[in-house]
């Protein structure tokens, strides 16, 4: 199982947007997370293509990008053609999820499934085969620095169950929301293998040295 830990760019300085996102890579972070919101779907806005090009630019990693929208599937070919690696989108969104996420791999990007905490994991198993990851949202979506919701893990458990049965057992199960090494482990002791911090990276004086703490205290506890 690889683990993976992605840095989210919500909790950057965007005044130094691009700064932050060679910071992350140079940490060594696997991945780039992008939150992209649109004042409807969650009460905030963020970024949007302009900045998933700009971190195309600068920095070699893959960028994994959130799509918190209402009608994500109005947005897929911009994401796709700015850069993105990944998009998510929320199955909580209102389109057809399962065009929507056919039309993310047609634009040869990996398509991803989010489910907010108070979703129950079982509606997300019919789309297991078209997806390449599913995150669970560990806090409710909107805003950074929101405290780790332990009751989530059920839903984590669920998804890893139910990957593994069907012989997916490479598929990605991510958390995102109050994620640092301890809420990390217990993550992974769930079954994630994918992890999205914010806050405790971006404010961490060594990143490099937490990233290595989180994905160490992962490895360590996954079953």
């Amino acid at each position: 199982m690889k683990f993976e830990v992605l840095p989210s760019l919500l909790a950057a300085d965007f005044g130094n947007l691009e700064r932050d996102a060679r910071r992350a890579e140079a940490a060594g972070a696997d991945q780039l997370h992008l939150d992209i919101m649109d004042g409807h779907f969650v009460p905030n806005l963020s970024m949007g293509p302009d900045v998933v090009a700009m971190a195309k630019q600068v920095v070699g990693i893959p960028l994994s990008v959130h799509l918190m929208l209402t009608n994500p599937d109005r947005y897929i070919e911009r994401f796709a053609e700015a850069g993105a690696t990944t998009i998510q989108i929320h199955l909580e969104s209102d389109c057809d999820i399962a065009a929507t996420l056919q039309s993310i791999r047609e634009c040869g990007v990996r398509p991803g499934m989010v489910l907010n905490p108070d979703t129950p994991a079982e509606k997300a198993l019919p789309f297991l085969d078209q997806v390449d990851e599913i995150l669970c949202m560990t806090v409710f979506p909107g805003y950074g620095g929101q405290s780790f919701m332990p009751e989530v893990m059920s839903s984590v458990k669920v998804l890893r169950k139910a990957s593994n049965q069907s012989g997916r057992n490479n598929l990605g199960i991510m958390v995102d929301g109050g994620i640092n090494a301890e809420t990390g482990a217990l993550s992974a002791l769930n079954g994630a293998n994918m992890f999205v911090a914010g806050t405790y990276l971006y404010r961490a004086e060594d990143m490099a040295r937490e990233i290595l703490n989180l994905r160490n205290a992962a490895e360590q506890n996954f079953v």
